[in-house]
């Protein structure tokens, strides 16, 4: 018969307690307080004593009991105003959640995740001011979204792309979303490609905003015309049905720049159930590279997004400002274009 934690009475043995780390370590309770809690001012010959009790011992800190001492509850929320079936069908968010966790674990912070929807964003606004969390990253944020107002009043926030709104004092992680849109646009003229359609993203995003700038700002240098333009909301279904109205509308097209991955994806299956031919009759160029670009044949030309990259760099902002230390206050990362069979 098995005894629990190898006592012999079968009881259970006590979790390790601070007191117990300091007798065995030969030192007072209140080294052991300031080596767990990242102090410097303990001899090393002291953090070496304290620190091999701990791994003896497999002492645990008390996450509550810091809490209470520095007043930090040693979390974080990353917010996502999306529908809770949207952001677990996009890998974008999921990709977001790796970058992030991936700063973290090298922290003594922890992630949580809040979908908020209109519905209820004074729920929300609640929870994340009720003391619960020490800062917050936003993500697919929509210029008419209202659950992260006022966030700033009270906590550290960091936006995933500049928000719409108050972009000059908020702390933001983006991508070049102009320049990668507009590499995408001179791949298709580079391929012979005059008559250049594109699927934009909802224009109250900063992602949709910039890369249907982009795409014309592209098409304006070349001297092409930029009247074929539908919108989606980032989806599969919304792109195949954006595509449907391009091709309804009986113009000439050669070339087609889809927002994100999804609509190129959605866009791809009407053009081939058209009869038409990719990229001979109608090239395609992505943004994201993500499973989709790949999960089509001919598989995706598309921009490269550094998704996991503008976690990590957001969790990082985040921590420096929860913790007082100096942080940039905006930080761009680079796209760059992978070619594929599409264009």
């Amino acid at each position: 018969m098995e005894i629990p934690l190898g006592t012999e009475t079968g009881q259970v043995r006590p979790a390790p307690t601070l007191e117990m780390v300091a007798a065995l370590a030969g030192v007072s309770r209140a080294t052991v307080s300031r080596v767990v809690n990242g102090s410097t001012s303990v001899a090393p010959e002291l953090v070496h004593s304290v620190e091999q009790a701990v791994r003896t011992l497999n002492y645990v800190p008390n996450r509550a009991a810091r809490t209470l001492a520095s007043r930090r509850t040693y979390t974080i929320t990353l917010l996502v105003p999306e529908s809770t079936s949207k952001v677990f069908a996009d890998p974008f968010f999921a990709t977001v959640v790796e970058g992030v966790a991936k700063y973290l674990n090298s922290t003594d912070y922890m992630l949580n995740m809040v979908t908020s929807s209109e519905a209820n964003p004074g729920k929300t606004q609640r929870y994340l001011m009720g003391g619960n969390v020490d800062g917050v990253l936003v993500v697919s944020h929509h210029s008419g979204d209202h659950s992260w107002e006022h966030l700033s009043d009270a906590l550290p926030i960091v936006f995933a792309g500049r928000p719409l709104l108050n972009a000059a004092d908020s702390y933001y992680v983006e991508v070049d979303n102009e320049e990668g849109a507009l590499a995408a646009v001179e791949r298709l003229i580079s391929t012979g490609r005059q008559n250049i359609a594109t699927i934009a993203g909802p224009q109250d995003m900063p992602p949709g905003v910039d890369r249907l700038a982009g795409w014309r700002g592209g098409l304006h240098q070349a001297g092409l015309s930029d009247a074929l333009v539908e919108y989606g909301d980032f989806t599969v279904a919304s792109g195949a049905a954006a595509m449907q109205r391009l091709l309804a509308r009986g113009k000439p097209l050669d070339g087609v720049f889809a927002a994100n991955d999804q609509m190129a994806a959605g866009a791809h299956s009407v053009i081939l159930k058209h009869g038409l031919r990719i990229p001979e009759d109608i090239a395609l160029v992505g943004f994201d590279d993500d499973q989709f670009a790949t999960g089509v044949e001919p598989a995706l030309t598309t921009v490269h997004h550094p998704i996991a990259e503008l976690g990590e760099k957001m969790a990082r902002m985040l921590v420096e400002l929860i913790e007082g230390r100096a942080a940039e206050r905006v930080c761009r990362l680079p796209t760059s274009l992978v070619v594929r069979e599409s264009a």
